[in-house]
């Protein structure tokens, strides 16, 4: 039941951050077009736009990824502890 829940939260990390790319890449367009936008604050906007994504998604990547050794780890651990 563990594992579900654990690769449920994987798959909606992934859409959640496939939402992100969309609405930075929306948003940069949006302010493009805009009369009071340019073609500067759209660039500015997929830049940091671009680097938020990446930093929230490494971040939750990392917890991901945290939570998958730690559970290596102890199943390593106690094989260790039956052999001897």
């Amino acid at each position: 039941m563990r594992d579900f829940f654990i690769n449920s939260l994987e798959k909606i990390v992934t859409v959640i951050i496939i939402l992100m790319v969309i609405g930075v890449v929306l948003s940069g367009f949006g302010a493009m077009f805009n009369a009071q936008g340019g073609l500067l604050a759209g660039l500015a906007i997929w830049v940091f736009g671009g680097i938020y994504v990446l930093i929230m998604g490494g971040m939750l990547y990392l917890a991901l990824g945290i939570y998958d050794n730690t559970r290596r780890t102890a199943v390593a651990v106690e094989a260790l502890a039956a052999k001897t």
